[in-house]
């Protein structure tokens, strides 16, 4: 589980270690400061004491002392002022040194707050951003678990922009079971077997119109109808010249589930599992489509989640850091994890 995101109280996550977004004499204060020294003890503020403050961007460890985690890593976050004062690169930083401290320590997990979006007055969604952007970009060289934490679905903020489009699209794309036509969804399953069977397709006939790709011919998509889930998974892997550690780092999937997967040629994973490697390796929606039948999945225009999924491949957008922060918004199960 690389990156998840969560509600909870920092204070009771379990992980190796746990972020202190602090203030820059380390001494304690508000918010999530206060909590986490409280729940610490007396220990932790003697600790600090002997640490010479912090400055902003940087972080400093200590033990955990009556946390549940074994260390504190304390960093100092900036304050909002417009945006023009270098908000974004020292809170960048707060996350960067943060994770190279947790390298360092050779700890296999953290748990972050979201930095500087309290009392400090950092912008919610774009505090998020940050977030996920530094630790999506650590992830994809480092092996570590990453908790990004917050308390209630009030302390988390999608950018109205993407929210109102995706909840636009989910509006424009719903369809009730229990109201689809029959007809219709025979006709559809018709065009899509004829999908896989004819050697060319022209858009009118495919059910989602693909970009120009390789015609196959009959003898190689029959030879394939045998083919697993992992077969296939890493057929393309092959195809799409990229290492099995690319693969799933970009899937947000734990290396030691990508072994199984490797090992086992009958594996089946679950959905959301399926579709990061879809997403990881920028499959379009027939080929994601092509990936979740060998897993006995599909996509549907009821369920939110799968038009979400929809949403950011047809917008060409394979983050899959920024799809979860999605699906989190939406109350929808995350990928990878």
């Amino acid at each position: 589980m690389p990156l998840e995101l969560i509600r909870n109280d920092i204070t009771k996550v379990h992980a190796d270690a746990i972020v202190n977004a602090a203030n820059s004499s380390l001494l304690g204060g508000g918010g999530v400061d206060g909590a986490i020294h409280k729940a610490a003890g007396p220990e932790l503020l003697a600790e600090c004491r002997k640490l010479g403050g912090c400055r902003i961007g940087q972080a400093k460890i200590t033990k955990g002392y009556k946390l549940p985690a074994k260390y504190v890593i304390h960093t100092v976050g900036p304050v909002w002022r417009g945006g023009n004062y270098n908000e974004e690169k020292l809170l960048a930083a707060c996350y960067k040194n943060s994770l190279e401290l947790a390298k360092k320590y050779q700890l296999e997990s953290i748990a972050f707050p979201l930095i500087s979006s309290g009392a400090y007055g950092y912008p919610k969604d774009q505090a998020l951003k940050i977030a996920i952007a530094v630790i999506g970009d650590f992830l994809l060289k480092n092996d570590l678990t990453v908790y990004l934490v917050v308390f209630d679905k009030k302390a988390f903020a999608l950018s109205e922009k993407i929210f109102s489009s995706i909840a636009q699209y989910i509006d424009d794309k719903y369809i009730e079971e229990h109201r689809i036509d029959r007809n219709n969804q025979l006709q559809y399953n018709r065009r899509l077997e004829l999908y896989y069977v004819q050697e060319t397709i022209s858009p009118e006939t495919a059910p989602y119109a693909p970009p120009a790709k390789r015609k196959r011919s009959l003898n190689e998509v029959v030879k394939r109808l045998d083919e697993s889930f992992s077969q296939m998974l890493l057929r393309l892997i092959d195809e799409k010249g990229m290492t099995d550690a690319q693969t799933y780092k970009r899937a947000n999937i734990d290396r030691r589930l990508f072994s199984k997967i490797r090992s086992d040629i009958n594996y089946k994973p679950s959905k959301p599992t399926a579709i990061a490697f879809a997403i990881a390796l920028r499959l379009n929606l027939d080929e994601t489509s092509d990936l979740l039948r060998k897993a006995g999945f599909a996509l549907s225009n009821s369920s939110k989640f799968d038009i979400i999924i929809q949403y950011f491949i047809e917008d060409g957008n394979y983050n899959i850091f920024e799809i979860n922060e999605a699906l989190f918004a939406f109350d929808q199960p995350m990928l990878g994890i």
